[in-house]
């Protein structure tokens, strides 16, 4: 199996709205020697990420998602289910147009990952702030935990 690349989106000066990059941090300080490589993504443009998706074959994307449930609650979707929720006209997350967009150009160019999913987390408040909220900063290693489960499935499927 080739790269695995998780992606944490978000802006971390508006609260919730950074949980992706909190998350990507979190596996970077606890589970560095996952294999898998650990990005940023809240200030790198679509284009370059498309390159970056060169080569790789697993993609996990992780952001605060606007879906209506409890503050905190967690939904993975994968492959065409996370595809689907992409193509919405009503977009539950600032950076699904560009997430989409994103997978668009990898399809285009013949590089999107076969396995792909995308770890939702339900915001409890996005607004100016370099924290995040109570409810959020508490499921944060949960969520770390989710992530990494997934990817521990994606490795063993690959063997």
């Amino acid at each position: 199996m080739g790269g695995i690349l998780v992606l944490g989106l978000g802006n971390i000066l508006q609260g919730d709205d950074g949980m992706g990059v909190y998350v990507v941090r979190w596996l970077a300080e606890h589970a560095p020697n996952t294999g898998a490589v650990f990005l940023d993504g809240g200030t790198i443009g679509s284009l370059l990420l498309v390159t970056l998706l060169e080569g790789v074959d697993a993609l996990l994307v992780v952001d605060a998602m606007e879906l209506g449930f409890k503050a905190g609650r967690v939904t993975v979707l994968q492959g065409e289910e996370m595809d689907r929720l992409l193509v919405r006209p009503k977009a539950s997350s600032v950076h699904e147009v560009g997430l989409g967009e994103l997978l668009d150009m990898a399809r285009l160019c013949g590089c999107l990952p076969a396995r792909r999913a995308l770890l939702g987390i339900q915001p409890w408040e996005i607004g100016w702030s370099d924290t995040l909220s109570p409810p959020l900063a508490q499921v944060l290693p949960d969520v770390g935990r989710r992530a990494l489960a997934l990817l521990a499935e994606w490795r063993h499927e690959a063997h």
